[in-house]
């Protein structure tokens, strides 16, 4: 073996360690497919009632990642090029509900939007209503998923750096096309990652949701909430709940396995 060749490998005393890592992440996975009654699977997945928290889900995850991107490209680009206080400062509000719980989530988007929130006493005077809505979701699911496109984002913004906007920018082009022709394209890799993992929490969101939209059947009850009413047994029984986790899980994936390919054609 060549030098390069064992240098590629990682060190022997990581493995046990890693090896333990990944059967942490693998197990559980295994143990729901063991536990999973699979004579129940193909009414539990096609009821309607999960065909409807599917199709919720699948809507309002993809209104909030459509959501993030607008909003979180340009906060994105606006923190990479920073400095100073302001920098910290808005870097430290992305990451604040990384840290947090949901619930504390949805308990501040009910202290903004709720009837005698700071804006929802307004917003109720002109006839809006939005907690326990549909928009409810997709405001909870955008809250939790923006942070993890505006990381992904910034940090390729700040690994390619400005030299090529530089350029650009002499050459007399206008920054909208330097921005289109030249920032978008270099920074395709993570803005695909981060729509990848935006996507993923969006679609996986329960505590913010939980209380700030609640769980009305076909208006805001998604995936994560239609498998916690099950569980709980609220009509159906425990292998329901697991059937539409298992469900939940194919779809992550495959989204996952979708996203992985559109990554690669972005790279090259």
């Amino acid at each position: 073996m060549t030098v390069a060749g064992r240098h590629r490998r990682p060190p022997v005393w990581l493995l046990v360690p890693a090896g333990i890592a990944t059967l942490l992440l693998a197990m559980p996975f295994v143990a729901l497919l063991v536990r999973l009654d699979w004579a129940n699977v193909p009414s539990a997945i096609t009821s309607p009632a999960a065909l409807q928290a599917l199709v919720l889900s699948l809507t309002t995850a993809s209104l909030a990642t459509a959501l993030c991107l607008m909003l979180g490209v340009p906060l994105a680009l606006v923190i990479a090029r920073a400095t100073g206080a302001l920098a910290a400062t808005l870097r430290t509000l992305t990451a604040l509900p990384l840290v947090l719980p949901p619930l504390v989530g949805g308990i501040a988007l009910l202290s903004l939007f709720g009837r005698a929130g700071l804006l929802g006493g307004a917003l109720a005077l002109v006839g809006i209503r939005i907690p326990f809505t549909t928009v409810a979701v997709v405001i909870a699911q955008t809250f939790v998923a923006l942070p993890f496109l505006v990381i992904s984002v910034e940090g390729a913004l700040r690994t390619n750096g400005t030299a090529h906007e530089a350029v650009a920018a002499s050459l007399g082009a206008h920054p909208f096309t330097v921005f289109r022709r030249v920032t978008l394209p270099l920074v395709a890799p993570g803005l695909v990652a981060g729509t990848v993992l935006c996507f993923a929490r969006a679609l996986g969101e329960f505590g913010a949701t939980a209380l700030f939209a609640g769980n009305a059947p076909g208006i805001t009850r998604t995936m994560p909430l239609a498998i916690y009413t099950a569980f709980n047994g609220a009509g159906v029984g425990e292998d329901t709940a697991i059937a539409l986790s298992l469900l939940l899980i194919v779809v992550a994936v495959a989204v996952l396995v979708l996203m992985r390919g559109w990554k690669a054609d972005a790279i090259r």
